[in-house]
This record gives structure tokens, C-alpha cells and sequence, in this order.
């Protein structure tokens, strides 16, 4: 997601370019498994079998709350599953370095380091139009 469009099983990716060189954005595209990601891929299986991947959105020492990746909730509780794991892969597809050319990878790049100034200008304008609306009221 990006300034509020987008996908929503990831982070946002608003400010991402802006804190990042433009080879960090690339290796974090084109080596997703490599970058230390919270809330990494979570399989659950329960006693009949069934296999569940995806996000972990809320977890205690009781349940664990999944959205998989069409986005769908799941609520489990712990002692009714065979069992649940964190993965160290990454839900970002690992083949964009081939399936990406040069030239797309360098767009993508571009893309999200100006994400950043565009989302700080959207901010900017919101801002100043919140404040013109309180002047008016």
C-alpha cells in the first residue's frame, strides 16, 4: 500500500524510499527473505488438517488472529490447533529479480523513493486544508 491505495496484507509503503538508499529499496525487492520483517508469514494447522498462511494481525498466550491472504480473519485458539509457526520467508514473492527487468526494477525504485515526497506533500496539503476549514467554521 501506498498513501492509502493499494494492498493490505503488507506494510505501507508511504515512507519506505524515504529512509532507504536506492539500493536498499532494491535488495528488499529483489531479496524479500533477507529483511528483517515483523509480522512475517504465520502457518496454522488445526487437529483436522486444515492449513491456514498468513498474517498475524493479533496474537496472546490464548488465540491468534490470521488474515490470510484474500483477506479474510481467522480466529483460533491455541489449545484447539495441532499447531502454528512464524516462517522466515517473506509473503513477498522471491522472483522479482527475474521476473522484473532492469528498466521495471529501476520504476519501482523510482516509484517508492518518490512515494515518500508525495505522501509528505498530501500531508502538507491535508494539513493546510484542515486548517483553512477551522478558519472558515
Amino acid at each position: 500500500m501506498v498513501a492509502g491505495a493499494g494492498g493490505f496484507i503488507a506494510s505501507d509503503l508511504s515512507a519506505f524510499g524515504g529512509t532507504r538508499s536506492a539500493e536498499e529499496i532494491r535488495d528488499a525487492i529483489t531479496k524479500p527473505s533477507n529483511a528483517n520483517r515483523q509480522g512475517g508469514k504465520m502457518v496454522v494447522t488445526t487437529r483436522g488438517g486444515q492449513h491456514y498462511a498468513g498474517v498475524a494481525r493479533n496474537e496472546d498466550n490464548f488465540s491468534i488472529q490470521l488474515q490470510t491472504l484474500d483477506g479474510a480473519f481467522h480466529l483460533f485458539l491455541k489449545s484447539e490447533l495441532e499447531g502454528f509457526a512464524r516462517q522466515l520467508d517473506s509473503l513477498m514473492p522471491s522472483d522479482y529479480s527475474s521476473t522484473l527487468n532492469a528498466a521495471e526494477l529501476n520504476d519501482l525504485v523510482s516509484f517508492l523513493m518518490q512515494a515518500t515526497k508525495t505522501g509528505a506533500a498530501l500531508s502538507k496539503k491535508s494539513e493546510r486544508d484542515d486548517e483553512d476549514q477551522d478558519e472558515d467554521e
